[in-house]
């Protein structure tokens, strides 16, 4: 089984990838090939958004994926997880790649999350 990446455009400043398939060690450098550019031209407090509802299955190289674009966004943005079915979830827990906090089940407590990221941000200037 091969990975889909659909990629969407920024809204409010968040970027939304969508992860289909399997992400694993025949597919993670698709990922990353589309995640590069993004990453390179990110703004400071850039938001990733992965929907992760239709992964069927993640490995330990499809972790690292994630765990790079976490890195590179560390200093400022954050790569937060939508969606996860429960065996990624339970793999994104067991490895700590996404904090418990980052990994949403629903698109309302992600909205509610975000609203609240940026009225901080806001407030912070």
């Amino acid at each position: 089984m091969s990975l889909e990446v659909d990629v969407y455009p920024p809204v409010n400043g968040n970027q939304y990838v969508v992860l289909s398939g399997r992400l694993d060690s025949n597919t993670y450098q698709q990922l990353d090939d589309v995640l590069d550019p993004l990453l390179s031209a990110a703004h400071p407090s850039m938001v990733l958004v992965m929907e992760l509802g239709r992964l069927e299955y993640i490995s330990s190289a499809g972790i690292r994926s994630i765990l790079k674009a976490r890195k590179l966004l560390a200093p400022h943005g954050k790569v937060l997880a939508l969606h996860p079915q429960a065996q990624i979830r339970k793999v994104l827990d067991i490895v700590q790649a996404l904090p418990v906090s980052d990994i949403f089940a629903t698109s309302a407590e992600l909205d509610a999350y975000l609203d609240k990221l940026q009225r901080d941000m806001l407030e912070g200037q």
